[in-house]
């Protein structure tokens, strides 16, 4: 298995593994399948491009994209210290084998390289005790609790927000 960024002509692949995120865990993301499913290939293939402001990861099972997640950060000029890891799904043919932990990692790295860049925030739906551990083992540590974050099919979700403060280089 192995973590790299994604570029351009990944889009198709990037496409497919987001869209079955959003069918099979809706409750985990603000966008809905409905209006990701009708993004063209080409806007897709955009947000993938380097200087996008966006960095989107993904990991692979030889050359299967199996796991996604985007890193990006605040750009108002108190802020930018900010960095935030979103979108993070992995397929579920491919959980519990380590996918998450690889893409977190290499996604904390992506934050850490950005200049300044010194917290990293994510946040988790209620109940996600799988995701909430993996970010606990790796430093984040949860700070609130936003009630009905989410309304999905008239159910509400509540989420945690979590950061990690990032060692400072030496």
């Amino acid at each position: 298995m192995n973590t790299r960024l994604l570029t351009p002509g990944d889009a198709a692949a990037y496409h497919s593994l987001r869209l079955e995120g959003l069918r099979e865990a809706p409750s985990a993301f603000t966008a809905s399948f409905e209006e990701e499913s009708t993004t063209p290939l080409s806007e897709i293939a955009r947000r993938l491009s380097p200087g996008s402001g966006r960095d989107y990861l993904g990991a692979f099972d030889g050359g299967t994209l199996i796991a996604i997640a985007r890193v990006d950060r605040d750009s108002g000029p108190k802020q930018r210290h900010r960095a935030h890891i979103r979108a993070v799904y992995v397929a579920s043919t491919h959980r519990g084998k380590g996918a998450a932990r690889k893409l977190m990692e290499h996604a904390l790295e992506c934050a850490a390289s950005m200049q300044g860049v010194t917290h990293v925030s994510l946040a988790v739906t209620a109940g996600n005790e799988p995701a909430q551990k993996l970010y606990e083992s790796l430093g984040f540590k949860a700070w609130g609790y936003e009630p009905a974050a989410l309304i999905v099919d008239g159910v509400t979700y509540d989420e945690i927000p979590m950061t990690k403060v990032l060692e400072p280089s030496t």
